[in-house]
């Protein structure tokens, strides 16, 4: 009888067991089945993916590496970067070099392949436009001038840029992409694949909009109403509603568009967030007309493309300055309440690394610097010129550490207030409820700058080095999250009491494993005497803050 009984208890045991794994299984295979989507919350954005935020480590392979035979020299670069996932770029004429047969074998080999590493993707549709231009088209497209117009200048002569007005075009386009998309959902059915960008730096270099009949008659009438409504304007033509502007807000309005149609097409077929990327103008001011190519989503008419294309889930800027302000601005421009930041390209030199930090101080969901991979082209001077150790690591650092964490960052940023910033960027400081954070650069760990009137101080050898950033998570009133590279970090009371006094409670050295924080060292003494002191190598802390009267 006891035996009887003791095999009963196993038994029981055995099937809780049996059912409480079955129950995991099966939440796991359903949040794998979900699609990756967009969600806002209170001003704030994750991306979803698997059924949980998901913070994109990225990185972007050359252009001319979207072929079989390239793969073998793409997936090192991404493992050494720790890279979580790859924007590749898909051609239109490599997948429908003939009109109606469509050729799938790389898209076939680069999921397979991302999937057999563990690798997300990001597909980036080279179509009509790849910055401005039409040389991903195909041949048929690109040698059939009056079935696929090009812009026409003002004296009727061709511009080298396809039409937004060109119905043909955008059908043929729309078709290819929507081929794409289906063939994906066969092939891809656990989200290898969370994003897509259909086109590249759409519009216009050297012509505002295009001057065909057609053209100049739109131009000539009124302002769409939806787009007057949007914009809670009072109806009128365009030069009426938007002056100088005019030209470049009706090239966007109708470029817009024609994207918006090719998106929704593609969503009908495969539910992925989408999302346009920009090549961008002048970051602080529209006044002297630097605003990109003409129609592309620049800061200056996010508002445009958002009434245009509500089918497109955010915009996006591709970064290619070194100038700290000029990058701050940028971000703070095209991180809103109504639109998610991402930074889907950035330049891969030493000095564009230490971005990473303030774009995820603005709830980046993603950052991925250009032309990571071993195939040998260089975009010097937007970028590199070689991979050298150094400009690897730049990069390869903090996304080894976050990569354990993405998850762990992307809820964080969700749910919590963040801000970061980067050497030499005009703002080092913030205040985050009653604390001021503030971070300083080209310091030794140890010291206060004074000491060199009492003792020699050798100079840091990053002093002048355009490197180091951090981030902060307020998670509680006082206490905060802190990572960053080659920068102090100091908290001190901006808004207490009359006599009130700041102190350090606690410091502790950590991460997350399964969501829970897990310390492993507290910092104490030295190591916070001089603020709190990160090097090349980052390290997340967690860090509670009190007062004393």
């Amino acid at each position: 009888m006891q035996s009887a009984r003791f095999c009963v208890r196993v038994s029981r045991r055995v099937m809780a067991s049996f059912t409480c794994l079955a129950s995991t299984l099966l939440i796991a295979s359903a949040s794998a089945q979900e699609p990756p989507r967009l969600v806002s919350k209170d001003g704030r954005h994750a991306l979803i993916v698997d059924g949980a935020p998901f913070l994109m480590l990225g990185a972007q392979a050359n252009n001319s590496s979207n072929y079989p035979d390239m793969l073998p020299q793409v997936w090192p670069a991404i493992e050494r970067m720790h890279a979580n996932t790859l924007e590749m770029p898909i051609a239109w004429e490599q997948i429908e070099p003939v009109e109606g047969r469509f050729d799938f074998a790389f898209v076939d080999a680069l999921v397979e392949q991302a999937r057999a590493r563990q690798v997300r993707l990001v597909l980036l549709w080279f179509a009509s436009w790849k910055n401005t231009g039409n040389s991903y088209a195909p041949e048929w497209v690109k040698r059939d001038t009056v079935r696929f117009p090009r812009m026409r200048k003002p004296d009727g002569t061709t511009h080298y840029a396809l039409s937004p007005h060109g119905r043909n075009t955008l059908e043929a386009d729309k078709n290819a992409f929507v081929a794409l998309m289906r063939h994906l959902r066969t092939i891809d059915r656990d989200h290898r694949v969370i994003m897509v960008q259909p086109e590249n730096e759409a519009g216009s270099y050297s012509l505002a909009r295009d001057h065909a009949p057609d053209a100049d008659r739109l131009f000539k009438g009124p302002v769409p109403t939806e787009l007057v409504r949007a914009l809670k304007r009072e109806p009128g033509s365009w030069t009426q509603l938007f002056g100088k502007r005019a030209e470049q807000y009706f090239q966007t309005w109708h470029l817009a568009r024609y994207i918006d149609e090719i998106a929704a097409a593609g969503k009908a077929i495969k539910p992925l967030p989408m999302y346009v990327n920009a090549a961008l103008g002048d970051a602080f001011s529209d006044e002297s007309g630097n605003v990109g190519p003409s129609g592309g989503p620049n800061w200056n008419v996010i508002p445009i493309w958002k009434a245009a294309a509500p089918h497109i889930d955010l915009v996006a800027p591709d970064i290619y300055t070194r100038d700290p302000l000029a990058v701050t601005s940028y971000l703070d421009k095209y991180a809103r309440p109504d639109n998610a930041l991402m930074v889907p390209e950035i330049g891969n030199a030493r000095d564009y690394a230490r971005f990473l930090w303030p774009a995820l101080g603005r709830g980046a969901i993603g950052f991925a610097p250009f032309g990571m991979d071993d195939t040998g082209f260089f975009n010097y001077p937007l970028g590199a010129k070689a991979f050298d150790a150094e400009t690897f690591e730049a990069f390869a650092a903090p996304y080894r550490f976050l990569a354990p964490i993405a998850r762990d960052w992307a809820r964080i940023a969700f749910e919590k207030p963040v801000w970061g910033t980067a050497k030499g960027a005009k703002e080092q400081a913030t205040v985050m409820g009653r604390w001021r954070i503030g971070a300083e650069y080209g310091l030794w760990q140890m010291g206060e700058p004074g000491w060199s009137s009492w003792t020699k101080v050798d100079p840091h050898p990053l002093a002048e080095a355009p490197v180091g950033g951090m981030v902060v998570a307020q998670l509680e009133p006082d206490t905060f999250l802190i990572t960053g590279t080659d920068v102090r970090v100091r908290l001190s009371l901006a808004n207490g009491k009359a006599g009130e006094q700041a102190q350090l409670i606690s410091a502790e050295e950590g991460s997350f494993r399964n969501g829970k924080w897990q310390m492993a060292r507290r910092w104490n003494g030295d190591q916070i005497d001089y603020g709190f002191n990160f090097t090349g190598k980052p390290v997340l802390l967690k860090v509670e803050m009190g007062t004393y009267p």
